[in-house]
């Protein structure tokens, strides 16, 4: 006759054995029984792209940039114009135009190391940056790259178009009350408030649902996913 033995857990009636719950460093158990954690989290490295995308790499989409564009040439236009018209007047024996010559003065009075020379210097200089920058640049930072399947056909995803996507797919989660989706080019970050279930599980279908929905937005570079689920604060 064998001795006693410590009763298993089981789930079911099938005889599996429930596993425990690892509890995160610092998590209060619930007063309520059976919730008994405060939040649950995991990070993974992007995705790699398929080796049969190698020949078709996305690039970032480039911006137009209308509006640097309009304010250099109005610039240019309402300083070049004037000048070229007044060089033209006094090459026809008339004289200059007041402006230039106030320039002229104020030119003479001051040394190159004055501070408000040195000011419109470093105003030039900073505007110069700025427009070289806009110039090497792609901008379009909202617009993913997805990848080309044909070489005469470029296509892109507005990144809060794709986060709502990923949020819709989050939300069919059983357990998850709410989310939170942050679209970046390098890393989705998910934050998700969970009303039931173990945090783990939900967390691991999250993973699970948000993984395929990243693959399935057909993105040049597949983004890392990180994801937090946490509870609800209990109101008093």
């Amino acid at each position: 006759m064998n001795g006693p033995s410590e009763p298993e857990e089981s789930d079911g009636g099938n005889g599996t054995r429930r596993l425990p719950v690892v509890m995160e460093k610092g998590a209060a158990p619930d007063p309520d029984g059976g919730l008994d954690q405060s939040r649950s989290s995991a990070a993974y490295d992007p995705v790699p792209v398929l080796a049969e995308d190698e020949g078709s790499r996305a690039h970032r989409f480039w911006s137009v940039r209308r509006a640097p564009a309009v304010l250099v040439a109005l610039v240019v236009l309402a300083v070049s114009g004037p000048l070229l018209y007044d060089i033209a007047a006094v090459r026809a024996d008339r004289p200059a135009m007041a402006w230039r010559r106030r320039l002229a003065d104020w030119a003479a009075r001051h040394a190159v190391d004055d501070a408000a020379v040195l000011t419109g210097a470093g105003v030039a200089v900073a505007l110069g940056i700025w427009l070289i920058v806009l110039a090497v640049t792609p901008g379009l930072r909202d617009v993913l790259p997805m990848r080309r399947a044909s070489a005469a056909v470029r296509a892109g995803l507005d990144r809060s178009a794709a986060a709502l996507v990923l949020r819709d797919r989050a939300m069919e989660v059983p357990g998850v009350q709410s989310v939170r989706v942050r679209m970046g080019r390098a890393k989705v970050a998910v934050r998700a408030v969970s009303h039931f279930r173990e945090l783990d599980d939900v967390r691991a279908d999250l993973d699970a649902a948000l993984g395929a929905g990243i693959k399935e937005l057909g993105l040049a570079g597949q983004p890392g996913l990180s994801v937090h689920v946490g509870r609800a604060a209990r109101k008093r």
